[in-house]
C-alpha cells in the first residue's frame, strides 16, 4: 500500500525491509481495529482507544502530528482517498469507525 497525502511530511528514505515492516505493522493495526469493530465495541471503548494509541505510536515513526493533524489523517479514512479504499477493503464502515476512534483519542490525548 502506498501512503497518501500525509506521507509527504516524513522522510521517505527507508530500506525495502523497513517499508515491508511498516506495511505489516499497518496491516496488523488495521486488522485489530477491524476485529474490535466487528465485535461490536464502540469507538470510545478502552480497548479501541488502546489500539488508537498504538496507531499513533506507529505514525510517530514518520512524523509527530498534533491533535488537528492526527484528526486530519483520520479524516482521510472517510474521504475519497486510497486510505478509505484500504479501510473499506477490510470491512464496510471500518474507515468511519477508525476515524471516530482517532478523533476521540486525539481530543483526549493530544494538544494543538
Amino acid at each position: 500500500m502506498k501512503f497518501g497525502y500525509h506521507s509527504s511530511q516524513y522522510n521517505q528514505q527507508y530500506s525495502k525491509q523497513e517499508e515491508e515492516r511498516f506495511s505489516e505493522d499497518f496491516q496488523g493495526i488495521t486488522s485489530r481495529m477491524n476485529e474490535l469493530m466487528k465485535s461490536g465495541l464502540s469507538a470510545s471503548d478502552p480497548q479501541v482507544q488502546a489500539e488508537v494509541a498504538k496507531y499513533y505510536e506507529f505514525v510517530r515513526q514518520f512524523w509527530k502530528p498534533n491533535r488537528e493533524a492526527y484528526k486530519s489523517l483520520g479524516m482521510t479514512y472517510i474521504l475519497p482517498t486510497g486510505y478509505k479504499d484500504f479501510y473499506e477493503g477490510f470491512e464496510k464502515g471500518l474507515g468511519k469507525f477508525t476515524y471516530d476512534a482517532v478523533v476521540i483519542w486525539a481530543n483526549e490525548n493530544l494538544k494543538d
